[in-house]
């Protein structure tokens, strides 16, 4: 299995790369900054894991580099099965709505939402041509309308509208074997969620992968799910 994995080098996708290359698949690891202290833990699995690894200069923010990035991966191979949408920030979390910075909503949304539009509309040839195809956007019970909460109005915003993408998205390639999953993948212990959180990143990130493994049939009318392949409630 081919998969291209964004903002792979810390976090939920560090540890995506990580279980991937354990279960000897082939990973393009997304990078947007290429720095030596931002890469040496994807450095560290390349000595291990070799050819497996293909460490892929990627800012989802900049549409040429989408490009560059898949002429990139057209140097090694014609498709791909699976692409994770992980890139993603969190601003301003505690600002009340009258302390909110827009400069930081619309970086969030050109982030967490337009990065993930720009590498499926350069990347989703690749997955036409791939096998047992999934896509996988990374998303957050942020995004919930049902159970909206005061505060990350950021972040809450470019969740709902990640899950938004991933239903067109579904719809669109209902006719096709592709997949789609907006998946919330848990409070997990990383920068972004904080030492307080209750889950090992590791622990999603398996359960992602029994997901894009199984590629089961969603119950439920839409497809926002958990890492364990429950129905979130949009």
């Amino acid at each position: 299995m081919k998969l291209l994995v964004t903002g792979a080098n810390r976090g939920l996708g560090f540890y995506l790369v990580k279980v991937g290359l354990e279960k000897g698949y082939h990973i393009f690891a997304g990078v947007r900054n290429s720095t030596p202290d931002a890469m040496k833990s994807l450095e560290d699995l390349k000595n291990t894991f070799g050819a497996n690894l293909t460490i892929v200069k990627l800012d989802v923010t900049d549409e040429a580099s989408v490009i560059r990035a898949s002429q990139q991966v057209m140097t090694e191979t014609a498709n791909l099965d699976v692409i994770i949408n992980n890139a993603g920030v969190l601003f301003g979390r505690n600002r009340t709505i009258e302390e909110v910075d827009i400069e930081e909503c619309m970086k969030t949304m050109d982030i967490n939402t337009f990065g993930s539009l720009r590498v499926l509309k350069h990347f989703l040839p690749f997955v036409r041509k791939g096998k047992n195809q999934s896509i996988i956007n990374i998303s957050s019970d942020s995004g919930s309308l049902t159970n909206a909460y005061s505060g990350d109005y950021a972040y809450g915003l470019s969740k709902a509208a990640l899950n938004m993408l991933s239903e067109k998205l579904h719809i669109y390639l209902k006719n096709d074997s592709i997949r789609v999953y907006s998946i919330h993948p848990g409070w997990m212990r990383t920068d972004m969620g904080g030492q307080q959180a209750s889950l090992d990143p590791i622990v999603s990130a398996n359960g992602i992968f029994q997901i894009i493994e199984s590629r089961p049939v969603i119950a439920s009318k839409y497809v926002f799910i958990d890492y364990k392949g429950q129905p979130m409630e949009i």
